[in-house]
């Protein structure tokens, strides 16, 4: 057994879209439909990320979370940022390598700093 796609429920299903799909570099898998899609890494090599609109809308701080993995956190920061990401107004403890982002639907992510690792 594998992961095959985790899945995010939004109310901003277009931003949704955009977001992610600049974020991660991914691609629909098919057209979006009905407010669901699958994004797929293009090289196939991590899992399908889908996005579902839901009516409903979050509640309290996600009880999961994505962490970026990445060489240059401070650029790929500030370029999920421009991509529409915002930043969690928290404190970082001393020596953390990561950043806590929320996207444009307010889920928490983590971009995390491998260049020491």
């Amino acid at each position: 057994m594998k992961i095959g796609s985790v899945v995010i429920e939004c109310n901003q299903f277009d931003k949704m879209l955009a977001f992610w799909s600049e974020a991660l570099h991914y691609a629909p898998k098919r057209p979006p439909e009905d407010g669901w899609v699958i994004l797929q890494d293009t090289s196939g090599r991590s899992p399908n990320v889908s996005l579902q609109q839901v009516p409903e809308k979050p509640s309290g701080k996600n009880r999961f979370h994505f962490d970026l993995y990445t060489n240059d956190q401070a650029g790929e920061v500030e370029r999920l940022v421009a991509l529409g990401a915002m930043r969690h107004p928290r404190t970082p403890e001393p020596d953390e390598d990561f950043v806590v982002l929320k996207d444009p639907d307010g889920n928490l992510f983590c971009v995390v700093d491998t260049s020491n690792a």
